[in-house]
Parts: structure tokens; sequence; C-alpha cells
């Protein structure tokens, strides 16, 4: 059964006494009516626009307090799923450079850090021959 076979009951709802209801807070993109004509099946009733993204009961307590932060004593339905689009964008930022900030101390870590190193020999006239008299040679030149 399709969402309108649900239109016949609610123009009857005087008569036929109170709805039952069942939602996944997952996922309240749709819910299920149970059908009011006395059968046991439910009729799955989904969002009025369909172009909008599934959001979790969760989400939608979460972007209703956030407007209200913001001063919206009202919040409509466009209000509310856009609030919800930059609250998942903000996640997924924040997922995202955490992701970032671990993989780069990964990398850091996985860099060897060397012992610390001897000191330098010191010069030798015998390790370049001929050349540390010409520098010997310049720098004494230099001083005069």
């Amino acid at each position: 059964m399709s969402r309108w076979s649900v239109y016949p009951f609610i123009a009857r709802r005087g008569e036929l006494g109170k709805f039952v209801l069942r939602r996944d807070p997952r996922d309240i993109s749709r819910i299920w009516v149970l059908d009011p004509g006395g059968g046991a099946a439910y009729i799955e009733v989904p969002y009025r626009t369909l172009s909008r993204p599934p959001i979790s009961v969760w989400e939608q307590t979460a972007a209703v307090a956030r407007l209200r932060e913001f001063g919206r004593g009202e919040v409509d339905e466009n209000a509310l799923f856009a609030m919800a689009v930059q609250m998942r964008q903000v996640v997924e930022g924040a997922h995202n450079s955490t992701r970032r900030a671990r993989r780069d101390r990964q990398r850091r870590a996985d860099v060897p850090v060397p012992g610390p190193l001897p000191p330098p020999a010191p010069p030798s006239d015998q390790a370049v021959p001929g050349k540390m008299a010409a520098w010997t040679a310049r720098l004494g030149s230099t001083r005069a």
C-alpha cells in the first residue's frame, strides 16, 4: 500500500478513533500507520517531500535545539533540514580534520628518530693535504 491509501482514513478520523503510528528512531523519513480499517497490516508513509535526506530523531532534536539557540521561535521544515545538513557538514569536517591529524601523528611516529650524534672530530691538517695550509695562511693574512 502507498501513502495515498491513508488519505481516506484521515477523512474519517472522527469515526475511526486514534491512529497507531510507528517509526524507526534511526530514520524518520517514513512512518508506519496501522491499517485503521481493521487490517493487521501497516501502511508506509514517507516524507511529504521525498527529496529531503533521511534524518534520525536525534538529528531532528539537535537541529531544533540549535535553531532555537539562534532565536528561531518557529521552526519550519526548510530551516530544520538546512540545519541538519549544516550539522552533518560540521561533523564531516571535524571527522576529516581529525583523520588528517591522526595520519600526521602516525607519519611522525613512523619516522625513526636517530640517537644522539657523536661529536665531530677535530680538524686535522692531514685530512685534506695542502688545503688546510692555504686556509690558515689566508686566515692569518686577514688578521694582520
